[in-house]
């Protein structure tokens, strides 16, 4: 099996964290650079723009083997109601398993 962290100037652990972080939470390559600043790591905004582009389709390949099926339906119950002498439409979407009907 091919290593793919093979000749990386930083830590495997540390390229997984920013691109997870990446991948998970809503920021900027530019944010991660100043948290990585703030944690002792001077490390260029590009540089994480290539690690995202390298490895997050490998990270998402292997996420996705142990992530559950989402084959839920979906029901909605919708009524009016009088709301201060006012008609209102009102509707709820509750989630069906497939167990569960």
């Amino acid at each position: 099996m091919k290593n793919p962290f093979k000749w990386r100037h930083y830590l495997p652990e540390i390229i997984i964290l920013c691109v997870r972080w990446y991948l998970r939470y809503p920021l900027s390559y530019r944010q991660l650079e100043e948290m990585m600043k703030e944690r002792g790591l001077e490390l260029d905004h590009t540089t994480i723009f290539r690690w995202i582009i390298r490895y997050s389709p490998e990270l998402e390949k292997q996420c996705r083997k142990h992530l559950k099926p989402a084959n839920r339906s979906y029901r909605i119950d919708e009524t009016y109601i009088k709301v201060k002498k006012q008609w209102k439409y009102l509707y709820r979407a509750p989630i069906q398993t497939r167990g569960s009907q």
